[in-house]
């Protein structure tokens, strides 16, 4: 087993990366153990972004890694997937930011951007010298959203003026280039938009009180009479099937970060469990422990195995919706369950933010929700397998 490979990846997954991948995976995670992991705890309790780490984010060169167009060759499925665990691994605070600039953000761009706006946007991007949000879901459509969608464009020329509101939008209070989804008043098609940041039509307003994903700044955003030029209207996104393509991607990037977190959540309960003692000796020695252990690090593992293939699926071109509605569902679900496991095994100390376990527990929540809902990731796989959609 290579020398920095975790102890927890027990069928040494990892070593399906290429030598180069495994470079990248490993400055990765140096720079995450030194720089993340022993602040992680006071960042989530003040509930304080590290802004002062995006330019140390920047020198690893990961956030282009899916992009011919920031150079080199496109890095594959499995590589963006490792780094996302990895990331999840430490703090899916973290986790989460960088997938919504690197997958949401900089996918939109590269599924549904003309050669022009690809050029002009994501290599600045992939350098993290402009960072990304993204602007889907509103305060009252969330799982509707593909027929719901609330917020307006209206062509005036070769402008387009959005009007309408969007919620839980991730890095929006301090984003460059906002990707916006709105419906077209003369088509009713759903398009996409670059909002810069500056913009006086746009409004983002942080959101306070959160229980989980504390880092993220996520924010609610008005769109006031926001003036658009046509050259940042996305110009190949024709219709929601485009903005479900970009989903299905970052989707499977959702349950490679649920086994990220489990994975977290099992070293920190392995750990305890080993320096706890109790009945003269560490209560890793009774059975009880042993089972919630090797239970923690069985989830984990399936999960893995799992999304181990949909990253073959995707590099092969012959990935499905259902394909990451499967993982996505069926990942975060193993993940809501192991990090309970975890938290009791820490007992009393397992509410305690010092001890990490609590901050896995209320993250998971946050990932087990976002991207689709269980319930909806299982009637994309139901319609799939049934030939009947079972949508309202």
């Amino acid at each position: 087993m290579p020398q920095d490979m975790p102890a927890e990846d027990l069928y040494r997954f990892e070593e399906l990366l290429s030598p180069a991948e495994s470079e990248v995976l490993g400055r990765l995670r140096d720079f995450l153990s030194a720089e993340v992991a022993p602040h992680a705890d006071t960042w989530w309790g003040r509930a304080a972004f590290p802004h002062h780490l995006i330019p140390r984010y920047a020198e690893l060169g990961i956030a282009g890694l899916p992009y011919p167009e920031c150079g080199g060759e496109p890095a594959s499925s499995m590589l963006n997937g490792f780094i996302a665990l990895e990331m999840a691994r430490v703090d899916a605070s973290m986790a989460t930011f960088y997938g919504v600039h690197s997958g949401l953000a900089m996918g939109s761009i590269a599924r549904c951007g003309s050669p022009e706006q690809r050029s002009r946007w994501l290599p600045a991007m992939g350098r993290m010298e402009q960072i990304g949000a993204f602007a889907l879901t509103e305060p009252q459509g969330g799982s509707d959203v593909a027929a719901g969608l609330r917020t307006t464009a209206r062509r005036e020329g070769d402008t387009w003026v959005l009007n309408g509101a969007k919620r839980w939008i991730g890095n929006a209070t301090f984003a460059d280039l906002v990707v916006v989804w709105a419906r077209d008043e003369e088509t009713d098609q759903v398009l996409g938009f670059v909002v810069e940041g500056g913009n006086e039509g746009f409004a983002a307003t942080r959101i306070e009180n959160k229980i989980a994903l504390r880092t993220v700044e996520n924010a609610d955003i008005v769109l006031t009479d926001c003036r658009v030029p046509e050259r940042d209207r996305l110009q190949l996104a024709e219709g929601f099937r485009d903005t479900a393509a970009v989903l299905r991607r970052t989707r499977s990037g959702v349950a490679w970060e649920a086994i990220g977190v489990m994975l977290g959540a099992y070293r920190i309960a392995l750990d305890h469990t080993l320096e706890r003692r109790q009945f003269g000796g560490p209560v890793a020695r009774f059975q009880l422990v042993q089972d919630l252990l090797v239970r923690m690090l069985g989830n984990a593992t399936s999960c893995l195995g799992m999304v181990t293939r949909l990253a073959q699926l995707e590099d092969a071109g012959t990935f499905r919706d259902e394909h990451s509605a499967l993982a996505k569902a069926y990942c975060t679900t193993r993940m809501r369950e192991t990090v309970g496991w975890g938290r009791e095994l820490l007992a009393g100390n397992g509410i305690v933010l010092d001890y990490s376990i609590g901050r896995f527990v209320a993250d998971a929540e946050a990932l087990y929700s976002y991207e689709g809902t269980r319930e909806i990731n299982t009637l994309i796989v139901g319609r799939a397998v049934t030939g009947i959609g079972a949508f309202v």
